[in-house]
């Protein structure tokens, strides 16, 4: 690897860090040198810096064009292709979350519906349903959630994960703000 002794550190952890994500090394990699590059980067240029094979590299490029993690750019009087991240780390948090839905949440969903439609055979089809149907419920309810997240202004998501415990708290608070005499809750709570 011909890259400064910081970038190269945080190249090679990247790549250790990608399998354990779903990717393989060579992506990660690739990925984590055009996200602290100072300019777009063109194939040639990832191969020279991580000594990866052309074609190695040209995989990984395009696996990360498909989860919408690179950016084409092309430079004036140079026809070859050049690869940037988006500048913003929330823009690429989202389109990492929203990938992994669209590839491991929905199927699932798909699959588990599917599931629950069908007509249980004996007593551990019921159950294995029933279980089927919680594990649904409970994805539902996060889908649901990241949803509402999602529409949010990077603004005011940061302000949302800022508050961390502050917000079980307010939750408290607002339960004893509600609660009437007697255990007894005020409708519209």
């Amino acid at each position: 690897m011909n890259l400064p002794p910081l970038i190269q550190s945080f190249v090679l952890h990247f790549g250790e860090m990608g399998s354990r994500w779903g990717i393989n090394r060579t992506v990660g990699q690739i990925y984590a040198l055009l996200f602290v590059a100072d300019r777009p980067l063109n194939a040639d240029d990832l191969v020279d810096a991580l000594g990866l094979s052309r074609g190695g590299v040209s995989m990984g490029l395009k696996e990360l064009q498909s989860w919408n993690l690179v950016q084409l750019r092309h430079l004036p009087d140079d026809r070859r292709d050049h690869f940037v991240t988006p500048d913003d780390v929330w823009v690429i948090m989202r389109t990492l979350v929203e990938e992994r839905k669209k590839r491991e949440i929905d199927p699932t969903m798909t699959v588990l519906r599917e599931l629950m439609l069908q007509t249980p055979h004996d007593a551990a089809e019921a159950h294995a349903q029933g279980r089927m149907s919680a594990m649904h419920d409970q994805i539902e309810l996060l889908t649901a959630w990241y949803a509402d997240v999602q529409r949010l202004e990077t603004e005011r998501l940061v302000q949302l994960l800022s508050l961390g415990s502050r917000i079980v708290k307010a939750l408290e608070f607002k339960d004893r703000l509600f609660a009437v005499p007697g255990g007894k809750r005020e409708s519209g709570s």
